[in-house]
């Protein structure tokens, strides 16, 4: 029975060495790669202000006053991942500031020592090279609707990676079922077009010395 669990995370800033801290938490089961109504999720007291932060997930200062500390939250995460694969966008992202939060309340342990990690920002890269690769580049790409994401939320993007990563990771047997066909139409002799071995010489028009003086002059501006 494989069990994923896709996570996400808000924080007040970009780098925990800069002293931000995680604010939510969210994480989505997906069990025999069917999501399932099983969830995690919990908003974090961080002892700091978010400061600009909150014009990207809209999570006040006033709201988390009576939050939970992270220390009051971290048994029961531990436990909900314990057991199963992550599937995180960006991961170093969101397991750096985990990570730092487990060290601040003096646990050694990192996340990914629990689990293993399934990275779909670089499963996008290697699946298409030179593309957009952010979640809004991949929710377009496989038509996820994306309608109540007004603002970024650790739990509604987990629930939208959960989607993402099934589709991302869902047309491997029809793909290959493709390139099978497509190869076996390729050997069929019938198929192939033979070239005339008498056919007439193609007859080849050189460039004069203005039109090349003019070529040369175009790649130069």
């Amino acid at each position: 029975m494989e069990r994923l669990i896709v996570l996400d995370t808000e924080t007040t800033g970009i780098k925990p060495s800069e002293g931000h801290r995680v604010i939510e938490v969210g994480a989505v089961q997906i069990l025999d790669r069917e999501i399932t109504s099983t969830e995690f999720h919990q908003y974090v007291q961080p002892n700091r202000k978010v400061g600009e932060s909150v014009n990207i997930h809209g999570i006040t200062d006033k709201f988390l006053i009576n939050k939970p500390q992270f220390n009051q939250i971290s048994n029961d995460l531990i436990s909900f991942i314990n057991g199963s694969t992550l599937v995180i966008h960006n991961a170093p992202f969101d397991l750096g500031f985990l990570n730092n939060e487990l060290k601040i309340i003096g646990i050694k342990e990192t996340i990914e020592s629990i689990c293993p990690i399934i990275d779909t920002l670089e499963l996008s890269k290697q699946q298409r090279p030179g593309t957009m690769h952010n979640l809004d580049s991949l929710c377009r790409r496989f038509g996820i609707d994306t309608s109540a994401r007004t603002r970024h939320g650790a739990l509604l993007d987990a629930q939208i990676l959960a989607q993402v990563y099934l589709a991302m990771t869902g047309g491997q047997s029809s793909l290959f079922h493709e390139v099978t066909n497509t190869e076996s139409q390729q050997s069929d002799p019938s198929l192939i077009k033979r070239v005339k071995e008498n056919r007439d010489k193609i007859k080849v028009i050189h460039a004069n010395k203005d039109e090349l003086e003019a070529h040369k002059n175009y790649f130069q501006n």
